[in-house]
Protein backbone atom coordinates (compact mmCIF):
# COMPACT_ATOMS: atom_id res chain seq x y z
CA UNK A 1 0.00 0.00 0.00
CA UNK A 2 1.53 3.55 -0.85
CA UNK A 3 2.28 6.05 1.44
CA UNK A 4 -0.04 8.70 0.26
CA UNK A 5 -2.85 5.81 0.25
CA UNK A 6 -2.04 5.49 4.23
CA UNK A 7 -2.20 9.18 4.62
CA UNK A 8 -5.48 9.63 2.95
CA UNK A 9 -6.88 6.26 5.13
CA UNK A 10 -5.79 7.88 8.23
CA UNK A 11 -7.46 11.50 7.19
CA UNK A 12 -10.63 9.79 6.39
CA UNK A 13 -10.34 7.80 9.67
CA UNK A 14 -9.78 11.17 11.44
CA UNK A 15 -13.11 13.00 9.96
CA UNK A 16 -15.53 11.11 10.95
CA UNK A 17 -18.24 11.80 13.31
CA UNK A 18 -17.62 14.06 16.27
CA UNK A 19 -19.39 18.03 16.54
CA UNK A 20 -17.12 20.19 15.38
CA UNK A 21 -14.66 22.66 17.44
CA UNK A 22 -15.95 25.49 18.86
CA UNK A 23 -14.45 28.60 19.87
CA UNK A 24 -11.42 28.07 17.52
CA UNK A 25 -9.70 30.85 15.78
CA UNK A 26 -9.05 30.00 12.08
CA UNK A 27 -7.21 33.02 11.57
CA UNK A 28 -4.21 31.77 13.99
CA UNK A 29 -4.89 28.18 12.12
CA UNK A 30 -3.70 30.34 9.34
CA UNK A 31 -0.60 31.01 10.52
CA UNK A 32 0.20 27.97 12.14
CA UNK A 33 -0.28 25.96 9.16
CA UNK A 34 1.89 28.47 7.01
CA UNK A 35 4.55 27.93 9.47
CA UNK A 36 4.01 24.27 9.99
CA UNK A 37 2.51 22.68 6.71
CA UNK A 38 3.37 24.66 3.88
CA UNK A 39 6.17 22.83 3.15
CA UNK A 40 4.08 19.75 2.35
CA UNK A 41 0.57 20.48 1.74
CA UNK A 42 -0.27 23.42 -0.38
CA UNK A 43 -2.23 25.31 2.68
CA UNK A 44 -4.30 28.90 0.46
CA UNK A 45 -5.24 29.35 -2.53
CA UNK A 46 -2.34 31.66 -3.20
CA UNK A 47 0.36 28.52 -2.29
CA UNK A 48 1.73 27.56 -5.70
CA UNK A 49 4.40 24.68 -4.58
CA UNK A 50 4.24 21.63 -2.05
CA UNK A 51 5.20 18.32 -1.94
CA UNK A 52 2.82 15.15 -4.09
CA UNK A 53 2.95 13.28 -0.56
CA UNK A 54 0.27 15.34 0.94
CA UNK A 55 -2.86 16.38 0.04
CA UNK A 56 -3.87 19.58 -0.01
CA UNK A 57 -5.54 21.57 2.84
CA UNK A 58 -8.48 21.59 0.48
CA UNK A 59 -9.19 18.74 -0.35
CA UNK A 60 -8.89 17.82 3.09
CA UNK A 61 -11.69 19.98 3.70
CA UNK A 62 -13.99 18.51 1.01
CA UNK A 63 -14.10 15.01 2.48
CA UNK A 64 -17.54 13.84 2.96
CA UNK A 65 -18.22 14.15 6.72
CA UNK A 66 -15.83 16.63 7.24
CA UNK A 67 -15.16 17.36 10.94
CA UNK A 68 -12.97 19.79 12.54
CA UNK A 69 -12.85 18.13 15.70
CA UNK A 70 -11.25 14.76 14.64
CA UNK A 71 -8.53 16.88 12.53
CA UNK A 72 -7.60 18.57 15.88
CA UNK A 73 -7.10 15.57 17.74
CA UNK A 74 -5.58 13.70 14.22
CA UNK A 75 -2.91 16.46 14.63
CA UNK A 76 -2.58 16.33 18.17
CA UNK A 77 -0.78 12.89 17.76
CA UNK A 78 0.49 13.68 14.05
CA UNK A 79 1.73 10.27 11.96
CA UNK A 80 5.38 9.36 11.15
CA UNK A 81 5.54 11.68 7.97
CA UNK A 82 4.67 14.70 9.96
CA UNK A 83 7.07 16.61 12.09
CA UNK A 84 6.79 17.25 15.62
CA UNK A 85 4.78 20.29 16.10
CA UNK A 86 3.80 19.94 19.76
CA UNK A 87 0.29 21.74 19.25
CA UNK A 88 -1.44 22.88 21.93
CA UNK A 89 -5.02 21.39 22.27
CA UNK A 90 -6.34 25.36 20.72
CA UNK A 91 -3.73 25.35 18.40
CA UNK A 92 -4.92 22.14 16.99
CA UNK A 93 -8.33 23.46 16.75
CA UNK A 94 -7.38 26.71 15.31
CA UNK A 95 -5.64 24.92 12.62
CA UNK A 96 -8.77 22.19 12.15
CA UNK A 97 -10.75 25.06 12.10
CA UNK A 98 -8.64 27.15 9.10
CA UNK A 99 -9.02 23.63 7.02
CA UNK A 100 -12.38 23.68 7.12
CA UNK A 101 -11.81 27.50 5.92
CA UNK A 102 -10.41 26.42 2.41
CA UNK A 103 -12.76 24.53 0.74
Amino acid sequence: MSRQVVCWSIVLLAVAGVPAAFGADANNGARLARQWCSPCHVVSSSQQTATDQAPPFSAIARIPNFDASKIALFLLDPHPKMPNMSLTRDEAADLAAYIATVK
